[in-house]
């Protein structure tokens, strides 16, 4: 099976930089949730180094994550000066930046950025024609975000990378859709651009989002994911705290993202937890029945050496698991002329795609493929599955 698992957003214009957010709501008196000072992070350090900064957040509301987007400051681009990303959306993102001129397109990432955080990505004189990106989520948070779209499709690699002739992809390199940027210049000469999702979060909003998303993925409810502080949100983060052993300062440490993804990819006591023992990269999908409604969804990227917790909501009667290797491309990986899967005799809905279907019946006639699903047991209130070549 080959699989479509683009981490990243179409491209939409929004101009940020002249909007005036107006607080609607106010945040309890007791947070752990306080602002701290704003820091950028050099791109002289190695792409995917962490670049973590923690701001303030304000009000706004998202119910879910929308059909997009990349949301871009626009004006025209200067011939020098550095040039600086910032993540207004409430995901830990990687970006890849495309340099495009007469002479050339190179690519360089992955740059990773928090939200609430700003990275500079290039530095000094910046001759360009045009300035493209590439985004794509960690595979922490399951299921892909809708793919990015962009007219100019260059190349990338899995891990750390520059490429100077990115139109034409070798060994190890795969091609991935860029969007062109046109960022703003701000008052000290630099370029910025800004990531952001449909409800245009300002750094506060995309800050607490950013921590209420990894709450619920790690198993706490701190939905819905809105960036508005408020007791189910602080009796959540405390919980979080609590169990893992950690002091409500550590909320305001530079690594505090760092911090929850890291618990979010260990084992846990509860719920289900996959872990990826092998070399290569899984995607994987989770069935739930309910006793009313058997549900399949997918995929979820599992990289190499990690765990993941698939957000299962309510209290199924029922889990299922299905899980595939795949190689850079994200086709299918077979051992000894086998398919390299962990799955069982349950069949189930699943396509190429990201997908979810309450309908488990005639699969093929609704563009999707039967899947054979194993049960989990889930007597004991959790359950880690290891995956490891045999």
């Amino acid at each position: 099976m080959t699989h479509d698992h683009s981490s990243s957003w179409p491209g939409r214009v929004v101009c940020l930089a002249q909007t005036t957010y107006t607080c609607l709501r106010t945040r309890p008196s007791t947070s752990y949730l306080h602002p701290t000072r704003k820091k950028d992070v050099d791109a002289r350090d190695k792409p995917g180094h962490d670049g973590l900064n923690v701001v303030r957040f304000c009000s706004s509301a998202l119910i879910a994550l929308p059909a997009a987007v990349i949301s871009f400051l626009v004006s025209a681009v200067p011939a020098y000066a550095d040039l600086k990303l910032c993540n207004r959306m409430s995901y830990v993102v990687e970006v890849a930046i495309g340099i495009d001129d007469k002479a050339a397109t190179a690519t360089r990432g992955w740059f990773r950025i928090d939200p609430a955080a700003c990275r500079v990505v290039a530095q000094g004189t910046l001759t360009a024609d045009r300035i493209l990106l590439n985004a794509r989520a960690l595979g922490v948070y399951g299921s892909s975000p809708i793919p990015q779209s962009g007219g100019d499709t260059l190349c990338i690699a899995p891990d750390n990378f520059v490429i100077a002739a990115a139109r034409q992809c070798r060994s190890g390199q795969s091609p991935a859709p860029f969007t062109q940027i046109n960022p703003t210049r701000t008052d000290d000469g630099n370029l910025v651009a800004y990531l952001a999702e449909d409800s245009e979060y300002d750094d506060e909003q995309a800050r607490l989002a950013g921590i209420q998303r990894l709450l619920v993925v790690a198993g706490y409810d701190a939905a819905p994911i809105d960036g508005v502080d408020g007791p189910k949100t602080q009796a959540a983060l405390a919980a979080f705290l609590r169990n893992r052993g950690l002091t409500p300062d550590i909320v305001q440490a530079p690594n505090f993202f760092a911090t929850m993804i890291e618990a979010v990819q260990s084992p846990s006591s509860t719920g289900l937890t996959w872990c990826n023992d092998t070399p290569h990269k899984i995607m994987a999908a989770v069935g739930t029945d309910d006793g009313k409604t058997v549900v399949s969804r997918g995929w979820y990227r599992i990289d190499p050496g990690k765990c993941l917790h698939p957000d299962v909501t309510g209290q199924p009667k029922q889990i299922f698991s299905f899980a595939e290797a795949v190689d850079a491309e994200n086709r299918a990986l077979k051992f000894k002329d086998r398919p390299l899967n962990w799955g069982g005799t349950t069949q189930l809905c699943t396509r190429e795609t990201k997908f979810e279907t309450n309908e488990q019946g005639d699969c093929g006639t609704r563009g999707f493929a039967a899947t054979g699903f194993a049960a989990v047991d889930m007597s004991s209130g959790g359950k880690t599955l290891r995956f490891a070549v045999p």
